[in-house]
């Protein structure tokens, strides 16, 4: 009768969630999560047809909504207590409790809405982004009137 009741408890707790296996491609350790998950969209009918879609369909879908959300992936920032640093992935759900982890390629960052560039935006110059570091006022040092 005790091992009744105690196989029943143990049936309740296992259906608590788990751990995400996610797992270090260097070292095969579990890697620790520091950021949200950042959801990828589709904005080309190319980056769906690369998913499965046909042409026609990927086209339609595009022309009625300007980003289309991918199921499934995202771009996620972990700790890997081997390598000692923090690096981005590129996540694909690949199953139940089953991913595919690889480094986020440098192409998906602007399928990514609410994640900052790595590297900063490509956009901005050297000057405006060694301006936006300063803190204290002496920075119209930088600027020479010429008279």
């Amino acid at each position: 009768m005790w091992e009744a009741e105690l196989q029943r408890r143990c049936d309740r707790n296992r259906k608590r969630s788990k751990r995400r296996a996610i797992y270090c491609p260097v070292h095969s350790c579990y890697i620790d999560s520091v950021s949200q998950k950042y959801q990828i969209f589709a904005d080309q009918p190319s980056q769906l047809q690369q998913r499965g879609m046909s042409r026609r369909n990927a086209l339609m879908l595009v022309a009625s909504q300007t980003a289309v959300p991918i199921e499934g992936e995202w771009l996620e920032a972990f700790w890997c207590e081997q390598c000692q640093q923090t690096k981005w992935y590129y996540i694909q759900k690949s199953g139940d409790r089953t991913y595919e982890i690889s480094l986020a390629p440098q192409e998906l960052w602007q399928q990514v809405t609410g994640v900052t560039h790595p590297h900063g935006n490509p956009s901005v110059g050297e000057f405006t982004r060694r301006q936006s570091k300063l803190i204290s006022y002496n920075s119209i040092k930088d600027f020479e009137f010429v008279s």
